[in-house]
């Protein structure tokens, strides 16, 4: 697992990595989790990366384009770690 202090940093490190999973939260300083996805989405590295967002805040989530940016989940918090591991497989054997 890759970390990252926030979503500017994010975006950089996953075009970096290429990891098979993006988990992100929705709220995050310098590069929100609608705009790192929409980043995301637009090279060719990560186009096709699982992306997942957490958030508190559903009703704001849908309003802001999570799902029209690209994101492939979004997931409440406070999330169950079985409810993460669980999106995390069922997007991993999507791309298989």
């Amino acid at each position: 697992m890759i970390t990252a202090e926030d979503g500017e940093a994010g975006v950089e490190t996953a075009l970096r990595y290429e990891p098979d999973v993006i988990v992100m939260d929705l709220a995050m300083p310098r590069l929100d989790g609608v705009a790192a996805t929409q980043r995301l989405r637009q090279d060719a590295r990560t186009r096709d990366t699982a992306i997942i967002i957490l958030t508190g805040y559903q009703a704001q989530a849908m309003p802001l384009g999570a799902f029209e940016a690209g994101a492939d989940a979004l997931l409440m918090k406070p999330c169950l770690p079985e409810d993460l591991e669980r999106s995390v497989r069922k997007l991993l054997q999507s791309e298989a």
